[in-house]
């Protein structure tokens, strides 16, 4: 299909699929948020493990999984091509480049943001989502994840990984979550503001109960 070709190779299909995936996985942020803050209900990690159990067993959650595996691949795939894109798109380089007006630091860093989210992303499944899968297709069990936790952000190198890995959310949330809009056309004068205040606030939600876990296992607050 001619459209499927133009939506995967051009320059404005590669946004809208940026877009729309960068879209898909702000609402998987939305869930793994909710189920984190559940972390907090003093209850010695009761609820938490209850969800998280129901995350990792549930075949309806468990295929949507792959759907989320194949939408990082795109995001970042596309990401990568729109950057080599925009690249190659001046072949000369100068000693100095002044920034496009208007535009803002952290939007015209996302790629590395991006890069070093990934790498987080390699650490944090290394942590949990690996070991916990193995584990259920080894033993057909899951492994205790408020534990690993616990046990995990004992490690003051653990929670400053953690904490850079929120902290390049953030701002890589702060850029995208307005970027995928635009780039899908929904923007408009009279609710642009809305767009903007709505993609600050998810993005310092998101980053802030992200950050709270390691800092409050850390210093002994919960657990």
């Amino acid at each position: 299909m001619k459209w499927i070709t133009l939506l995967l190779t051009s320059s404005v299909g590669k946004k809208v699929v940026m877009a729309l995936t960068g879209l898909f996985l702000i609402s998987f942020l939305v869930v793994h948020c909710a189920i984190n803050a559940l972390i907090f209900v003093d209850d010695g990690g009761v609820v938490f493990s209850h969800w998280a159990h129901f995350m990792g067993t549930n075949p309806v959650i468990r295929t949507i999984e792959i759907v989320l595996v194949a939408g990082f691949l795109i995001h970042i795939l596309q990401g990568l091509l729109l950057w080599k894109q925009n690249r190659n798109s001046r072949p000369v380089r100068y000693g100095y480049s002044s920034p496009e007006k208007g535009s803002k630091w952290y939007s015209r860093s996302m790629t590395l943001f991006g890069t070093l989210i990934l790498l987080f992303l390699v650490i944090h499944t290394s942590n949990f989502w690996i070991p916990n899968r193995t584990n259920q297709f080894r033993f057909g069990e899951e492994l205790n994840l408020y534990q690993m936790i616990m046990d995990t952000f004992q490690n003051p190198w653990e929670v400053l990984i953690y904490l850079f890995g929120c902290i390049s959310l953030f701002w890589h949330l702060l850029h995208g979550f307005n970027s995928a809009f635009q780039s899908l056309g929904i923007n408009h004068i009279k609710y642009n503001k809305l767009i903007h205040l709505s993609g600050f606030t998810f993005s310092v939600i998101v980053s802030v109960i992200f950050a709270a876990m390691p800092i409050s296992v850390y210093f002994h607050l919960i657990g």
